[in-house]
């Protein structure tokens, strides 16, 4: 595939069927899982980068397999959400409580800073409480009706959930917006530097997260993984 048709391709397109994308797009700060349906072209312009640039890392992963070997795009939908539930949503659960408690440990101490990233803590509370009620919809409504192959009933809750994914990403924006980037001061703190590390881990996973759904789940149903998922 020459990298003129890459730049042209959507971004959850190329996060779907190019194994390792979404690293590069991780490392040049573009929304693969919201933005999903923007070009390479559009996106790399938004930005001020080099689209050319980006699609020649791209080009070099051709034929380079998934970490896990796995691809999301030919499995059954009970495993694909088997998966959301076990990789993303429990991880959730676990890493955003301490995420409120560092955050809120290093306003305490280092709240005279001027890169101290005061309203994190609240920020990441109300993000909590938000992505807990997405997960519960989720886990209590959608994925319930795709496991038993009603997929073709789920169009309403599906739209409900990307709306809410897109209010996720502006949450992530603002939480960059708060920490200059998710990018640490001279002299942290190793309570800091755990934050930070941490949020960079959250950005990540909550993106890879979104692109499942949005990207793959939401965008690959259809008869026959409807009744695979009803005879699981």
């Amino acid at each position: 595939m020459p990298t003129t048709s890459l730049i042209d391709q959507p971004l959850g397109q190329l996060a779907r069927t190019l194994p390792g994308a979404t690293q590069v797009f991780h490392d040049f700060q573009l929304d693969f899982c919201c933005g999903g349906k923007h070009s390479l072209r559009e996106a790399a312009a938004g930005k001020g980068l080099d689209a050319q640039a980006i699609a020649a890392r791209l080009e070099a992963l051709r034929g380079i397999e998934a970490g896990d070997g796995r691809d999301w795009t030919r499995v059954p939908v009970h495993v694909l959400i088997d998966h959301i539930l076990n990789r993303y949503h429990a991880r959730l659960r676990e890493q955003v409580p301490e995420l409120i408690r560092l955050a809120r440990r290093v306003e305490q101490v280092h709240g005279d800073r001027p890169e101290c990233p005061r309203g994190l803590a609240d920020h990441l509370e109300a993000m909590q409480q938000e992505l807990e009620s997405h997960m519960l919809k989720e886990e209590q409504v959608l994925f319930p009706m795709l496991m038993h192959g009603m997929g073709g009933m789920a169009g309403g809750p599906i739209a409900v959930m990307r709306g809410e994914h897109d209010q996720h990403g502006e949450e992530l924006r603002r939480l960059e917006e708060l920490t200059d980037g998710i990018t640490l001061p001279r002299g942290a703190c190793n309570t800091w530097r755990a934050l930070y590390l941490g949020l960079a881990t959250l950005r990540e996973e909550l993106m890879e997260h979104i692109h499942l759904e949005n990207n793959i789940l939401f965008e690959g149903l259809n008869p026959v993984r409807a009744t695979e998922a009803s005879h699981a």
